[in-house]
């Protein structure tokens, strides 16, 4: 049996006349509370901070960063140096940014076909759910977890 092995050099190469394109901007798409919210919803989803930043940017640029900034009660320039990214932002400025936009950030369970991020060790006090009889029986010393399945006795 002889396998042939790939090589990118092979590939054909296409040459596209890109002249009559122009680069996609999602502000020029996002004109409604509804169409925002999926938008930012969907950058969330990436569990990338810096994907929910520029997600934000695009929304500050469709309803103007001078106004969003001014609802935010942030300056303009550090609101451009957050969406440039490498900054770090707060949690609290992020808040006032979705705010100032129309939105709110919600918690919701996860659905049964997405999988939960996997958490190894359970923070102070966090409830955890136990399948096992030694579910809960592997903290680490001085964090305590309230235990939500059969098996409560640690």
């Amino acid at each position: 049996m002889n396998k042939s092995k790939f090589s990118p050099e092979e590939m054909l190469i296409l040459d596209l006349d890109t002249s009559g394109t122009s680069l996609y901007e999602a502000s020029r798409f996002l004109d409604s509370p509804e169409t925002i919210s999926a938008y930012l919803a969907e950058s969330i989803k990436a569990q990338d901070p810096q994907m929910l930043m520029k997600a934000l940017a695009e929304v500050a640029k469709a309803q103007g960063v001078n106004k969003v900034a001014q609802e935010a009660g942030v300056n303009r320039e550090s609101l451009y140096k957050s969406f440039k990214g490498g900054a770090k932002i707060r949690f609290e400025t992020v808040k006032k940014l979705l705010r100032a936009v129309g939105v709110e950030l919600t918690v919701q369970p996860i659905a049964a076909n997405q999988s939960a991020p996997n958490f190894t060790k359970p923070a102070a006090g966090v409830a955890k759910n136990c399948d096992s009889e030694n579910c809960c029986s592997n903290q680490t010393s001085g964090t305590e977890a309230r235990c939500l399945g059969k098996n409560t006795q640690r």
